[in-house]
């Protein structure tokens, strides 16, 4: 996953509404107006957050007629939950970190290239 992408996706879970939104998702595709049910919000908000949520590819757009259904994107989620697992564990030898350090666990040492 590039740097880019991990920083769009900690840019939108770092609302709280668009984090409740992809945790509602999380039990399948949702109609837009069903989502908009659970929020004190007007629908252009709505569609703002999810512009936001589509945008960094969090989440899938499928429109049906005048509804917009929305689906989580696993596909991204899987590359987001590896980069997290990277942090938690030690990122793995000869990998490059966001800042584009490379690292070599021979020496357990960053080496800057």
């Amino acid at each position: 996953m590039e740097s880019i992408d991990v920083v769009s996706i900690c840019k939108a879970l770092g609302d709280v509404n668009r984090l409740e939104i992809v945790q509602m998702l999380s039990d399948g595709e949702k109609c837009g107006c069903r989502l908009l049910e659970k929020f004190e919000i007007t629908q252009p908000t709505l569609s703002h957050h999810m512009k936001i949520l589509v945008g960094c590819s969090l989440v899938n757009d499928r429109k049906d007629g005048k509804w917009h259904y929305y689906s989580l994107n696993y596909e991204t989620l899987k590359g987001y939950e590896e980069y997290l697992d990277n942090l938690a564990h030690g990122t793995k030898k000869g990998s490059t970190d966001i800042a584009g350090v490379q690292y070599d666990d021979s020496r357990e040492s960053r080496i800057d290239y």
